[in-house]
């Protein structure tokens, strides 16, 4: 490798949530902003908006940076903003985005809803990028193990406002 070229690493997350609904109930769920409101809170958001646009929706939050590693936390602070963006392309599919505004990194996959026996399951597929030296790849662990822990929050959450 020459002087000054660094070599970007990359870290996938494939998450699936299986829901006793079916996709047309989960689609439901996640166009409503009732629930999303829900999972913020859950999710220990300090604060949050949730948009909800036709087929976009945006939900801007800032969380508690509260047990990240000091490394870490000297790049993202005491709270940090999560900005997650969702462009729905189809009634079970769409473009998934989350941004931490002014900070390095990408985080972009997509979000599908798919039949599973008498349910469904949202499956996340996402790839998480940050281009700093020598600490990017152990920040796309943190980033990919933060985003895996809101996407168990959510899942409970969705769980219990099916079940009302």
């Amino acid at each position: 490798m020459r002087t000054g070229m660094m070599a970007l690493m990359a870290k996938s997350i494939r998450h699936q949530m299986p829901y006793d609904a079916s996709v047309e109930e989960v689609a439901s769920m996640l166009d409503d902003p009732a629930f999303r409101e829900e999972v913020c809170r859950a999710q220990r958001a300090v604060r949050h908006d949730v948009r909800i646009d036709g087929d976009d929706v945006r939900i801007d939050q800032w969380l508690p940076t509260a047990g990240v590693p000091s490394f870490a936390r000297k790049i993202v602070g005491e709270e940090t903003n999560l900005v997650v963006t969702e462009t729905w392309t189809s009634p079970t599919e769409a473009d998934l985005t989350y941004e931490i505004p002014g900070k390095p990194g990408e985080i972009h996959g997509t979000l599908k809803l798919t039949p599973s026996g008498d349910g469904a399951v949202k499956t996340v597929d996402l790839t998480v990028k940050v281009g700093v030296p020598l600490v990017g790849g152990k920040l796309e662990d943190l980033i990919a193990d933060l985003i895996t822990k809101a996407m168990q929050v959510e899942h409970r959450t969705g769980i219990d406002y099916l079940s009302r």
